[in-house]
């Protein structure tokens, strides 16, 4: 938002700054300007295309039941999809083509890893759906609502917990190569709950801000492909979201053997 910060890496504080053709926004003509039902129309797609190829990486594992099975594709999904995810965000024009891209390479991930989860939590995957997708229309309700308004504080508390649990994951990561775990965080006890709750409820109201960013782009008048792109926008966010929901789950139902 040219305006203000989102925490969501793929909606900056830039995104729409220098956009425009010509003359800038205001030079845009109205039927190529960026709308609110073009924009959920992307998105849609955007999910459509996620749950199609999640659909065959699940399938791949029911199959077999190995993890090897799937290993391939996970990888590719999650290394092929950071790629195109900076590519994204670095050449917003590209969003077009880059974002469905992204959504069918996530969908490789999230489709073997919903699997090995289900495997062992039978219905945790559709308790995980169910959960993103309610969460994502209650928090669009209170929005639209003015129940929740993004505040600049508002904002600035998002930005920071976020920025928070980016730092403390990428620490994590790196001690885990030296054999290092959180142990209490990652664990079933209350502690690990705990910071699941606060993670998910976080990666939530990244939504109001994604829904904000939307709404002001569509007020700036910003060319068309930023459809795409801020369809792009919430799905990092959805895809967050529905892991973390996920790593929640599966600690409630670890913590109830």
């Amino acid at each position: 938002m040219p305006l203000i910060k989102t925490s969501n890496p793929a909606l900056g504080a830039s995104t729409f700054q220098n956009i425009g053709y010509g003359g800038g926004l205001n030079a845009i003509d109205a039927t190529q300007r960026m709308t609110l039902s073009g924009t959920v129309n992307k998105t849609a797609i955007l999910l459509i295309c996620a749950v199609a190829t999640a659909a065959y990486t699940w399938s791949q594992f029911n199959s077999t039941r190995d993890a090897a099975s799937v290993s391939g594709l996970l990888m590719i999904g999650a290394i092929g999809g950071l790629i195109v995810a900076f590519a994204t965000i670095f050449k917003k024009e590209w969003a077009p083509i880059t974002a469905p891209i992204y959504a069918l390479l996530e969908g490789l991930v999230l489709g073997g890893l919903s699997a090995m989860f289900e495997m062992r939590y039978p219905g945790i995957a559709f308790e995980a759906v169910g959960l993103t997708f309610g969460t994502l229309f209650v928090l669009l309700f209170l929005y639209k609502s003015r129940v929740i308004q993004v505040t600049q504080k508002f904002r600035m508390g998002v930005v920071a917990a976020t920025g928070g649990i980016m730092i403390f994951y990428f620490v994590q990561m790196i001690m885990g190569f030296f054999g290092m775990q959180f142990n209490s965080i990652n664990g079933s006890g209350l502690i690990g709950i705990g910071f699941s709750l606060i993670v998910v409820a976080v990666a939530a109201l990244n939504l109001v801000l994604d829904f904000d960013f939307v709404e002001q782009g569509v007020a700036a008048g910003a060319p068309k492909y930023m459809e795409w792109y801020a369809a792009f926008g919430i799905m990092v966010t959805l895809v967050w979201l529905y892991l973390e929901m996920l790593r929640l789950l599966s600690k409630l139902n670890g913590n109830r053997r």
